[in-house]
């Protein structure tokens, strides 16, 4: 079962239609969040819906409805789904660009069974490919994820690809990237990534572990001397990465600090549910 909200109703997601003219088609311009749901209740609604509203006052998109007015949209589609579900709202890019902005934006939601990793690739972990760049505009949860689509560079074996440039790595094409390294747990900062939300509760659940902490961009070059490597987001949890590239991490097996995190992230995972 999948449902859309759009033109102020629900209806099947099959029935649902915008008009081919609206940017979000023309060019690529819209932004949009991914929210799972756990026990029918959202996790981090609130940061995610922020987060929404941010992304759209960068990409110069006006807000077509209130956040709140969002908020009940979003738990009316949840409660009509019979299963827990990822819930995607949308804000488009509409059909009027002046003046630099997008007055006209459109709103819609999607309602969809969740579709989680394979227990294999919690249990193997999984290969990030390397590229020499990044996203343009990291702080905006963009519907452009074209370059993530197409960096792979004929390796079909590879999960994601991981943004190095120029030797820097700052985020994986859908997800935040750790590296576990001599005790510390090392993740690039908000300046260069984009503010993930399953980010901001493992860095919580770290820091209340006693675990040290360093808000940088990890070097390409220090993968070889690392432990452990994961990425998190909101759909995949805590997925080991095991190899970047040719290289190994650690012994080339998902290790006991990633275990443990995605561990504790599911035991506490109520403390976020809305």
């Amino acid at each position: 079962m999948s449902l859309c909200y759009i033109n102020g109703a629900f209806q099947p997601r099959e029935k649902a239609s915008i008009p081919v003219s609206d940017y979000i088609i023309l060019r690529g311009v819209g932004v949009f969040e991914s929210i799972c749901t756990f026990r029918k209740r959202p996790l981090m609604l609130t940061p995610h819906l922020e987060r929404l509203v941010r992304s759209a006052e960068s990409a110069s998109i006006a807000l077509p409805i209130p956040v709140d007015e969002i908020k009940d949209i979003i738990r009316e589609g949840i409660a009509r789904m019979k299963e827990d579900c990822l819930v995607r709202p949308f804000i488009t890019g509409g059909d009027i660009f002046h003046q630099g902005a997008f007055p006209a934006s459109r709103f819609f939601t999607l309602f969809e069974k969740v579709q989680k990793p394979s227990p294999e690739v919690y249990d193997r972990g999984v290969l990030l490919m390397p590229v020499d760049g990044g996203r343009h505009t990291p702080g905006v949860k963009s519907v452009d994820y074209m370059f993530s689509y197409t960096g792979f560079s004929g390796r079909s074996d590879a999960y994601e690809i991981l943004y190095c440039p120029e030797g820097e790595i700052t985020e994986a094409a859908h997800s935040t990237f750790f590296l576990y390294k001599n005790g510390a747990l090392i993740t690039a900062p908000l300046s260069r990534v984009l503010k993930g939300t399953t980010r901001d509760i493992i860095l919580q659940l770290a820091r209340e572990k006693g675990m040290k902490i360093e808000e940088r961009c990890p070097l390409l070059s220090e993968v070889a001397e690392a432990g452990e490597a994961f990425i998190t987001g909101s759909v995949k949890e805590v997925v080991p990465v095991v190899k970047i590239g040719e290289q190994a991490v650690g012994s080339g097996i998902p290790g006991p600090v990633t275990r443990m995190l995605h561990h504790t992230f599911l035991e506490e995972i109520i403390r976020w549910l809305e």
